[in-house]
């Protein structure tokens, strides 16, 4: 039974959880068109409701949401009427999945989750039959809420007197757009999230342990994302150049699958070229690095070289001073003019010498103009 929307509208206020939304709405959702061209949607939590409708009805869309994807899809498609063979072997897949049995038809496409640069790849099961297109899936994918909205608009658009594959594989076309765009709505989440980390690696101050992990964290989203899209591409050439009778031969309505492969293709193509753009700018970032340690570098050998200096000049006449102050020599005031001025010849020449020997070594650098 449906819950009351202002009930609704003020939990969504007070909570906005999704989840909490999702446990008191209904888990299913229903679309149908009939023979004379009106359309009929529904809510149930009970699947087996949506049953009636559509064999009564010339093309129909169900949309179920169950909490245990591996546990629940199969008793989910079952008591929709498709065959445990199909579901079965689908679910047995671990990536991407297309399975043709002539009356039944059944899809297994990736379903992308961007949290951060947390990439979570699940699975949409999609399940075609005689008049009948069912989507099963978990509540994180959360990507048919809009289009339930506008199902009844979309399914009016479909013209009654196509025969029945015609409309099934325009509603499935619609089904497999929205989820395409759906993944390639987290492509501007992990580049937001690249920019981030682009900012953070500006901060000379960022710890290097903290910066390694973050880059690994990237590059491993933006793998699996596009392994992701790579397995929407199989799907798609599968199901497009594998003829199943179950869909139209209409090359119109073709064309438009091949137009969701090019789709796809533009999106690996968009998600490769961010990749490039990302290194790039990592290696900029480390050329910078680089520099600075250079820098640092160069610093610590110019110091070196002024301590070498600096340690040789005080180094010989405190030398000869300790030398000539022992009572082998017996000094005497009378020696305190030659004695000073040995200190000071010693110290002048031990720093020139030992300038002389640094400069010659290559230890400061050179005067520029």
């Amino acid at each position: 039974m449906p819950i009351d929307k202002e009930i609704l509208s003020k939990i969504r206020t007070k909570h906005g959880d999704a989840k909490i939304i999702l446990s008191l709405e209904e888990k299913g959702f229903c679309v149908a068109q009939f023979k004379d061209g009106s359309t009929e949607e529904m809510e149930s939590r009970d699947v087996r409701d949506f049953l009636k409708r559509a064999e009564a009805c010339s093309v129909a869309w169900v949309d179920y949401i169950v909490d245990d994807f591996e546990g629940e899809a199969l008793k989910t498609a079952s008591a929709l009427g498709f065959s445990e063979s199909l579901v079965s072997t689908l679910l047995k897949n671990k990536h991407s999945g297309y399975e043709d049995l002539d009356t039944e038809l059944g899809l297994l496409i990736p379903a992308i989750i961007v949290q951060g640069f947390d990439v979570k790849v699940e699975y949409l099961l999609l399940l075609i039959r005689d008049g009948l297109v069912a989507t099963i899936h978990t509540t994180e994918i959360k990507r048919f809420f809009r289009l339930r909205r506008y199902a009844k608009i979309f399914m009016r658009k479909i013209k009654p007197n196509l025969p029945r594959n015609d409309k099934i594989t325009h509603v499935l076309i619609r089904i497999i757009d929205e989820n395409n765009a759906r993944n390639f709505d987290h492509l501007r989440e992990i580049e937001e999230n690249a920019d981030q980390l682009s900012a953070k690696l500006s901060d000379v101050k960022t710890p290097r342990d903290e910066i390694g992990k973050d880059i690994h964290m990237m590059k491993h989203a933006l793998i699996t994302y596009l392994n992701a899209l790579w397995e929407t591409v199989d799907v798609l050439n599968t199901l497009r150049y594998g003829d199943p009778e179950i869909l139209t031969d209409d090359p119109k309505i073709l064309q438009r699958l091949a137009g969701l492969v090019v789709e796809v293709n533009n999106q690996i193509g968009l998600a490769e070229h961010m990749s490039e753009v990302l290194a790039s700018g990592l290696e900029v970032m480390q050329s910078i690095y680089n520099n600075q340690l250079q820098i640092l570098n160069n610093k610590l050998a110019l110091l070196v070289a002024y301590l070498t200096v600096l340690g040789t000049a005080f180094l010989v006449p405190n030398t000869i001073a300790t030398a000539l102050g022992s009572t082998a020599f017996a000094l005497t005031p009378a020696d305190q003019p030659w004695y000073i001025a040995l200190l000071v010849a010693s110290t002048i020449l031990a720093t020139a010498g030992s300038y002389i020997w640094v400069k010659k070594m290559g230890l400061l650098p050179e005067k520029t103009e």
